[in-house]
């Protein structure tokens, strides 16, 4: 199992609020991350560095995550203790108010892979050389579409395509949409809005599928096509791939 994570500023923001990292635990079981923080003050990067180092430290410890109920338990918990943090972090400095941060993560153990999100980051799994969305936006447009009030199309260039309705930060009581997925899956993908902003899924296809690069080269690849499209946001990008017998 091959896995590889980066995050880039982009070409237009002056600092980088994401947050990614992917760690293994001593039974081999790895957790993906992505956070994408907002607030000012680079109150944003406070928030989603909270969620990458208090999730990543917790799950390097643990011996085994236990059961898939006992992993979905273990994401929300967490979650709730530093959603609670962020609350408190913005209560004890007023310039931090409005921070907050979006969560995406992707927990595989020998058994089972679930995938788990607050926010608009995205998770995807690639199947048969194809990209699979897992996770389901918490956005005002999103809702829209869900309710048939807007089409895809509609939604695609949407002004207020970014406003959130859910994130770490924003309300005393946060629970994590978890998926369980397929174990079939070669790859799996978490991204910020940043990546899938600017390209399309056929084009992060296109990249991911391409046999000459390895899992350092695609994740770089990436991240340098949305900065040739405008890179208007940070992006990051954690990737993982199943070997060959995996």
């Amino acid at each position: 199992m091959k896995s590889f994570y980066l995050t880039d500023t982009g070409r237009v923001r002056s600092h980088n609020e994401d947050s990614v990292t992917i760690v293994k635990n001593a039974s081999g079981e790895h957790l993906m991350i992505v956070a994408d923080g907002m607030g000012g003050h680079r109150a944003g990067e406070i928030a989603s560095s909270m969620v990458v180092t208090h999730m990543g430290s917790r799950f390097s410890e643990l011996s085994t995550i236990g059961s898939k109920l006992d992993a979905a338990s273990w994401l929300n918990e967490n979650i709730g203790e530093i959603n609670t943090n962020i609350i408190k972090y913005a209560e004890e400095n007023p310039e931090a108010t409005g921070l907050g941060t979006t969560v995406v993560m992707a927990l595989l153990t020998k058994d089972f892979l679930i995938f788990a999100n607050i926010g608009d980051s995205s998770g995807f799994v690639l199947k048969n050389s194809k990209l699979h969305k897992i996770t389901k936006d918490h956005t005002l447009v999103n809702l829209l579409v869900e309710s048939g009030e807007l089409s895809a199309e509609e939604a695609e260039n949407h002004p207020k395509k970014n406003v959130l309705m859910r994130a770490l930060g924003a309300a005393e009581k946060q629970e994590l949409d978890i998926f369980d997925v397929d174990m079939g899956a070669s790859g799996i993908l978490l991204c910020s809005d940043g990546l899938t902003n600017m390209l399309s899924v056929e084009q992060i296809e296109k990249v991911i599928n391409d046999e000459t690069l390895d899992i350092e080269e695609k994740v770089v690849k990436l991240i340098r096509k949305c900065n040739a499209r405008g890179g208007t946001d940070n992006i990051s990008v954690a990737y993982l791939e199943k070997e060959s017998g995996e």
